[in-house]
């Protein structure tokens, strides 16, 4: 799970505590960290440019001598060869003596005779990989935003000056790999509580109903299964914010309403699929399970033969999704889709890991689902997205979420005495230190005679025995603070 520093920072005041000691700190409260990074770290003189004249180089065929504004009182010549290319962009530039992606140092030259002060670079030749750099600037140069000033240090547009926090997720921690489930673990290490500021849903009122219905074959293979429809939207790329933070976090920008989909996934951590209401070819949706030959060609144009062990969404006739793998080609977003149904569930662990495994397919999602999935915001998350939708890609949300299956959480409540705390710590605790970690936890508790009754929330799923509430205790005061002994023999 890669976290993002600063936008950890939307939720928690960590104004005096810097990546690294949050790193440190998470550590020894038993979340690894592999590793913390900057991208802009190791890159220098890369600078805001804004292309003033573009003309073709007149000894090549695929070149460009370039005017740049670089906030000087001159503009800059620079030679490039990227194929979009052109007067009147924003563009990142790597002046004179710059360094960029792989140490490399660029001087001032020529090329083909003519004078080239420093290079327009790709996203890939500042350090971003191939398989995250958006499609439309994959085979060039990345636009800045219009806003962006000439001369100024590139690395805020992009989020490059962010710190981002591997962590290294057990299967039993799988609440953390979402930002809200580390900004709880962060709240409770610094006895915080997080601020989510969600965006709200508005809906008009025609039913969705009138436009859809859901079915689910067996509630043990999909508990919880709903559609939201979004009509008249208009698909363009996603703002510069969205597409800095999906790719810090290595995904792939692709549109506005596909790129919501996955910042709910790294915000809540509840994968959602939007599919193209007018190509599913129905108003129905069944869920089920395969027809053994069944085929669905996937979005990675592939065509998979289905056997009866896979979960698949269907028209009513035909999958057009493998359940918490992969969508179907055949209803994918693009340029020309109006109305959106919006897709969110919890499908069977077991069922998406092995049809995972079987196709070769592994995914942000497919991991979420097989390691667990907070079930309390199921609804919620849909909700976040489709405001979002409405907000990035226009249009409007039909009234209601059409639901085939849904699950109610349920808190889990977990008795256990003071003492057999500190029994199994070897600690002194006493009930105030208790009471504050399952505070700084979020916990809801009571307490008689040194008793507890300990309310844990579905955010926390991980937690159901005595064990489960020692370790908790244990983590947030502070592994380093327990005592050592030696066993007593006896």
């Amino acid at each position: 799970m890669l976290v993002s520093y600063k936008w950890l920072n939307e939720y928690l005041d960590l104004s005096k505590v810097s990546a690294q000691e949050l790193a440190d700190k998470m550590s020894v409260t038993g979340i690894e960290v592999e590793a913390v990074e900057v991208p802009a770290e190791g890159l220098k003189k890369i600078v805001v440019g804004e292309v003033v004249e573009c003309v073709n180089h007149p000894d090549s065929d695929h070149l460009h001598i370039c005017q740049v504004n670089i906030g000087e009182e001159e503009l800059s010549q620079i030679v490039c060869g990227a194929p979009n290319v052109k007067a009147g962009i924003k563009v990142i530039v790597a002046l004179p003596n710059s360094r960029i992606a792989g140490n490399v140092k660029i001087k001032k030259g020529k090329i083909r005779g003519q004078v080239s002060n420093g290079m327009i670079c790709s996203l890939e030749e500042i350090g971003y990989s191939d398989s995250v750099i958006p499609k439309e600037y994959s085979e060039g140069i990345q636009y800045l935003p219009e806003d962006a000033i000439p001369g100024e240090e590139v690395f805020p547009y992009l989020n490059m000056d962010d710190a981002i926090i591997e962590l290294s997720i057990t299967p039993n921690r799988a609440d953390a790999l979402s930002m809200r489930g580390v900004a709880y673990e962060v709240g409770a290490i610094y006895n915080q509580v997080p601020n989510f500021k969600d965006e709200e849903l508005h809906e008009v009122a025609q039913s969705a109903h009138e436009k859809i219905s859901v079915k689910v074959e067996d509630t043990t293979d999909v508990p919880s299964y709903q559609i939201r429809i979004i009509e008249n939207v208009t698909i363009a790329p996603s703002p510069q914010w969205l597409q800095n933070l999906l790719m810090n976090a290595g995904i792939r920008p692709i549109n506005n309403v596909v790129d919501v989909t996955n910042y709910i996934l790294l915000l809540f951590g509840q994968p959602l699929h939007a599919f193209d209401y007018t190509k599913l070819g129905s108003q129905e949706i069944l869920v089920r399970r395969a027809h053994e030959k069944e085929e669905l060609i996937t979005l990675d144009g592939v065509t998979r033969q289905l056997t009866k062990e896979n979960i698949v969404i269907t028209n009513g006739q035909v999958p057009v999704a493998l359940a918490g793998v992969m969508g179907g080609l055949d209803s994918e977003i693009d340029n020309q889709t109006t109305t959106v149904a919006l897709e969110a569930a919890l499908f069977d662990p077991l069922s998406v890991r092995l049809t995972s495994k079987q196709f070769n397919l592994r995914s942000e999602s497919s991991s979420r689902f097989e390691k667990g999935i907070n079930k309390a915001t199921v609804d919620q998350a849909c909700d976040v997205a489709a405001a979002m939708i409405t907000s990035l890609a226009g249009g409007e949300v039909l009234n209601g979420a059409v639901k085939g299956a849904e699950v109610i959480a349920e808190d889990v409540e977990v008795a256990i005495t003071l003492s057999r705390i500190n029994n199994y710590l070897g600690t002194e605790l006493t009930v105030a230190q208790v009471n504050d970690i399952f505070e700084a936890l979020g916990f809801a508790y009571s307490e008689n005679d040194e008793h507890y009754v300990v309310v844990v929330p579905p955010r926390r799923w991980d937690i159901s025995i005595e064990a489960d509430i020692i370790e908790e205790v244990a983590r947030i005061y502070g592994y380093n603070n327990l005592p050592s002994t030696l066993p007593s023999g006896k």
